[in-house]
């Protein structure tokens, strides 16, 4: 059965998991890749991205674990890129590259319709323009069984958890203060949604949670 999922999120110690004035420049905003240095330096986001060397202590098994049997992603209209407003063109593929990290059908939620873009390595990106619902149940479709995985951003995340649709979270809590952002959690009672604390792990660079829905 096809569970929805939400992996290794960054979370700053005053709750942001997105600084603010995301650009080409700062992709997870000003300050925001400081939340995500535990998994900058895993093997499985060196691989990922086409490096190589990379940990493969407890960070390592977390990240790797949030790839294993997915197969969909949802990913936010400004999580696949900077570009706002209706498509200029069609030269922004992702931040990716030609091979992007997914190796699955993305769906890409968005106002603006786009042709759906196939990329190296198995990724085809999909522009969803008739709603969350519609995305996710086109992502399950595609999962065929397997997982899905929302990807971000931040308030396509909160959509998806508000919306009581998401079954795991998994947090990597950071040293970073931010001041100001996007935050993930604000206002969300997670307790009420039926998640409860199932995992707690602490490595060099973070503090890793996870969260599920109980039985």
């Amino acid at each position: 059965m096809s569970r929805v999922k939400v992996s290794s999120i960054g979370v700053s110690l005053d709750g942001f998991s997105a600084g603010p004035h995301q650009s080409l420049e700062h992709p997870l905003g000003i300050g925001g890749m400081a939340m995500m240095e535990w998994a900058f330096k895993t093997r499985t986001f060196q691989s990922m991205h086409g490096g190589s060397g990379g940990g493969t202590g407890p960070a390592d098994v977390l990240a790797a674990r949030g790839f294993a049997n997915v197969g969909a992603w949802i990913l936010g209209r400004n999580m696949f890129g900077p570009v706002r407003g209706p498509w200029p063109d069609d030269e922004w593929k992702g931040w990716w590259g030609s091979n992007p990290p997914y190796h699955v059908p993305v769906f890409v939620l968005t106002h603006h319709a786009r042709e759906s873009i196939v990329m190296e390595g198995g990724t085809t990106f999909h522009f969803v323009t008739d709603g969350a619902d519609a995305a996710l149940a086109r992502a399950k479709e595609a999962a065929g069984g397997r997982d899905v995985r929302v990807g971000g951003g931040v308030s396509t995340i909160r959509q998806y958890v508000l919306a009581g649709q998401v079954d795991e979270i998994h947090l990597a809590l950071s040293s970073a203060l931010l001041g100001t952002g996007e935050s993930l959690l604000a206002g969300i009672d997670l307790k009420a949604l039926g998640f409860e604390l199932t995992e707690r792990l602490g490595t060099e660079h973070a503090m890793h949670v996870v969260l599920a829905k109980s039985a």
